[in-house]
Parts: C-alpha cells; structure tokens; sequence
C-alpha cells in the first residue's frame, strides 16, 4: 500500500483592503473574505512493496593493503626435460695421467728376408757418430754464442774449437767471458794453432784481437792464461815484447799472426779457445 496524502483543511480569516474610492469620505472601509489553505500532511507507513531489478554495479573502490604472505604450496611435479642448450668452449688440457701396467707381449713377426746388411751398418754406424758429433757442438754454440751479431763464426782444429768475440773488453773481462763458457783466451802454442787463429782474424775482417798471453805475474816473462810457459814456440813481432810506457803486460795477435805487447786496460775484440774434447 503505497502512502497516501492527507488534505487537511484550515481556515483563515484573509484580509482584503480594498481602497474604495467612492467612499472616500466616509474613510476607509475593509472587506474580509474567508480563504481555505490545503496542508500535505504525511500518511500512515504502508505495507514493503516487492524487491527491485539489479542496479548497475558502482565505481571500483580503493586498492586495499596487501594481505599477508600464504603459507607455501605443495612442491609440484617435475616437469619435461627442456631442449638441450649451446654446446660450451672446450675447458683446459688436464695433466697427463700415470703410465698404465704394460700390455701382453704380441706375437712373434715374419722372419725378415735376408740380406748383406754389413756395409749399411757400418754407414748407419758413421752417421750416428757424425750426428753425435754435431749435436755436441750445436749444444756448445748455443751455450757459447751471446748473440749472433757478436760472434764472427767459428774455426776449429783437430784438437781445438775457437770463437771470435766481436765484443770490445777489456783483458780480464774477456778472460772472464771465456771461461764462464768453460774455455779461455785463445792460446797459440803451435805454428798451425797460429795460422788457424790468424785465418780468423783476417776472415772476419779485423785487423787484431786479444790472445792468452800476458806476463802480468813477473814482468818480461810471458806465460799463456794457464799459467804454462812460453818455451817451444812464439811469433813476436820485430821489436817486440817492448813494454811501452811500462804498462804493456798483455798480448795481441794481427791478422799477419804475429803478436805485440799492449796495455791491458784497452776494450779490444778476443778470440775464446775451447778444447773439443771438453765440448
């Protein structure tokens, strides 16, 4: 029951002045009408009237705070393999392993054809021995040769090896040199000992070098650098030994083989002597 309005009446006494003009002279006069005013007065609460249609839903409201964090799920299954990824850089060579236990001998071979092996035994015998040879004194070159910039080659004899040294010293210091390389200052002792040290001298173009030969111990007694005398053989040039000035205690030998005192302070190029037998 939907409510209903209530007209309620009430009565005023509305006042009409009216201006009369006719009757001006008597004064005013005033005429009263009754009027009628209708109040809306509410009615008594009806009956709930039936539910209405869905409305439209509302705005979003406001993001709440975040709820606290859940307890963890159950793990779950394992899940398919996935493709195989980029093969990667090789790693690092390892460190050899231990030599294994030797394997069971094999079976015997075919009897080998025979044959007049002797001469190339022999041959083959040869060749080793040059080789060996060889190897030894490459062994010696590379102990022996600073660089090769400063090494005029080398000379040998059947007895000795000998290396020039184009590197100016001072006596002692070649001495020193010559020895740290396990010979000494070259030491003439023979005419053909001579000739092979002078041959180098002139093949590489020099004009003279240091040799062996000093009398730093006693003066006017030369001794080679072993401390051994000077009695069979020496190849002084005219005039020489002089000790010029008195300070000339070391030797020199010229590209013509022949030798002269000098002063041993000097830088000067030498030639080493190694025994072959020691190389």
């Amino acid at each position: 029951m939907r409510a209903e309005t209530v007209l309620v009446p009430v009565v005023f006494m509305c006042v009409l002045m009216s201006f009369l003009p006719a009757q001006s002279a008597r004064g005013q006069q005033f005429s009263e009408e009754t009027c009628t005013v209708q109040i809306l007065v509410p009615g008594l609460k009806g009956e709930p009237g039936e539910k209405g249609e869905k409305g439209a839903p509302g705005r979003p409201g406001r993001v709440g705070p975040a709820g606290q964090t859940g307890a963890a799920g159950i793990k779950g299954q394992k899940g398919v393999m996935g493709r195989y990824g980029k093969v990667g850089p090789a790693g690092f060579k390892g460190i050899k392993g231990d030599m294994g236990d030797p394997g069971p001998q094999g079976p015997n071979g075919e009897p080998g054809v025979p044959c007049e092996c002797t001469p190339m035994r022999r041959l083959i015998g040869e060749m080793d021995i040059i080789v060996a040879q060889l190897s030894s004194e490459l062994k010696f070159i590379k102990n022996a040769l600073p660089s090769p910039a400063a090494v005029a080659g080398i000379k040998e004899t059947d007895s000795k090896i000998y290396l020039l040294v184009k590197e100016e010293k001072r006596y002692s210091d070649a001495q020193v040199y010559c020895q740290a390389r396990g010979g000494h200052l070259a030491m003439p002792k023979d005419e053909g000992a001579n000739a092979a040290i002078a041959a180098y001298i002139s093949e590489a173009g020099l004009g003279r070098v240091y040799i062996g030969i000093h009398d730093l111990d006693r003066e006017g007694v030369f001794t080679y650098v072993d401390r051994s005398p000077m009695t069979t053989f020496s190849r002084w040039r005219k005039g020489e030994p002089n000790n010029a000035y008195g300070e000339e205690d070391c030797a020199e030998m010229l590209s013509s083989g022949e030798w002269t005192d000098v002063a041993c302070q000097p830088t000067m190029y030498f030639v080493c002597e190694f025994d072959r037998d020691s190389v």
